[in-house]
């Protein structure tokens, strides 16, 4: 299958590390490159100047073959994931996408603003940062996370991943294993008995009672990639298999174009609706956790990687006419592709039906509202996460 023409990449753009090139077909292979050219125009535009922080978003409109876009909001947790990914590319290349900053600096900021954040998220994966980077503030970055972690209150699963992540980096530059067990222990043991699946929190009380049974993709690849890493840093058995049996059953109800499913039944590892299906899960999040996987000795996913990226070039859902998802020029893609149902109709009507009875389903609902509709925003944490996933790191994988 032909990849569409595009424009050349620049000469500071990055290929993919050849161990995980290794991993992906002539197209997808070709496609990987095409994104990290992409990615590297498109960063580069949602540094707000002004503020000096990273855009929340970047919404843009298609007019008679002309892209107008704009940017929206500041996120310190997108500046975070921004900062992971840029570390993967050469020292050189790093600053036209930090505003000007060295990594170092645009860390050292981070933390800084760390110290005023009241999310355990945004603090989390700025420790990650600084333990990746062997930054000299990582005491600082880690004596904030420490302080702030509830601990013994109920969390989000996605953030749990990442102090677990940015734990399992720091381990090797400083004494954190008796919070490391602790996160490990919090992580693995809100998985709900027999189920294949994390939840979405840890324990009660964060969530509607109605639909504490949903879990979303995020609470999936995270883990995965928190308990790989883990094993890597320190031979976790236990970790390793709890990521193994949770990839491979995403992996197992993978779409047939390729579709990475976004809402899942946390009791029985069912979906319970597919959609959105996001442009970033398809080219970073999945290859992402499943190649950390892979690194760590917990199986071959090279086969769901490669029909994920293909899903990009032409979606099912939006037929051979379908407007294309990534615009090379302007360095953007097309965020989602949803139904488009007003406030969300059939995620609640599958949420509370699963609830009642689980795999209970409203065909007509689906019929109803097809998955044809297309969120024309772009998020600077997409590119991180790609940078991450497929640039080569400092250490030379």
């Amino acid at each position: 299958m032909p990849i569409p023409p595009f424009a050349v990449p620049r000469k500071d753009d990055m290929t993919p590390a050849p161990a995980r090139l290794a991993q992906l077909d002539n197209t997808t292979g070709e496609l990987t490159k095409r994104l990290l050219a992409l990615a590297s125009r498109g960063l580069e535009e949602m540094f707000r100047a002004e503020t000096g922080e990273f855009a929340f978003t970047r919404t843009f409109t298609r007019t008679n073959g002309r892209v107008t876009a704009q940017l929206a909001g500041t996120s310190l947790r997108y500046a975070a994931i921004v900062a992971l990914g840029v570390a993967r590319l050469p020292a050189a290349a790093q600053p036209a996408l930090l505003g000007g900053r060295t990594l170092d600096d645009f860390i050292a900021q981070l933390i800084t603003r760390q110290a005023n954040s009241t999310n355990l998220g945004d603090i989390a994966l700025i420790a990650w940062c600084a333990a990746q980077t062997s930054h000299p503030l990582l005491p600082e970055a880690i004596r904030r996370l420490r302080e702030f972690d509830r601990r013994t209150a109920p969390e989000f699963v996605v953030e749990c991943s990442w102090v677990v992540s940015a734990l399992a980096e720091a381990r090797n530059q400083l004494d954190v294993e008796a919070y490391l067990a602790h996160a490990r222990q919090r992580l693995l043991g809100s998985i709900v008995g027999g189920s294949p699946l994390f939840p979405h929190v840890t324990g009660p009380g964060l969530v509607k009672t109605y639909r504490d049974h949903v879990a979303c993709f995020a609470d999936q690849v995270y883990p995965v990639q928190a308990l790989a890493r883990l094993h890597r840093s320190g031979d976790d058995a236990t970790a390793l298999a709890a990521a193994r049996r949770t990839a491979e059953q995403i992996c197992r109800l993978q779409g047939p174009g390729g579709q990475w499913w976004w809402h899942y039944d946390a009791r029985t590892g069912a979906v319970i609706e597919g959609y959105p299906v996001y442009a970033v899960h398809q080219h970073a999040m999945a290859p992402m956790a499943l190649l950390d996987l892979a690194e760590a000795g917990g199986g071959d996913y090279s086969e769901p990687i490669r029909r994920g990226l293909h899903w990009l070039l032409h979606p099912d859902e939006l037929g051979d006419a379908g407007e294309p998802l990534l615009l090379d020029d302007e360095g953007l893609t097309v965020r989602k592709v949803y139904r488009g149902d007003p406030r969300k109709i059939v995620r609640g009507l599958h949420t509370v039906t699963t609830r009642a009875r689980s795999g209970l389903r409203l065909p007509i609902i689906d019929r109803i509202y097809r998955p044809t509709s297309l969120d024309r925003e772009c998020r600077p944490y997409e590119f991180g996460w790609l940078f991450f996933t497929w640039a080569t790191d400092n250490k030379g994988r």
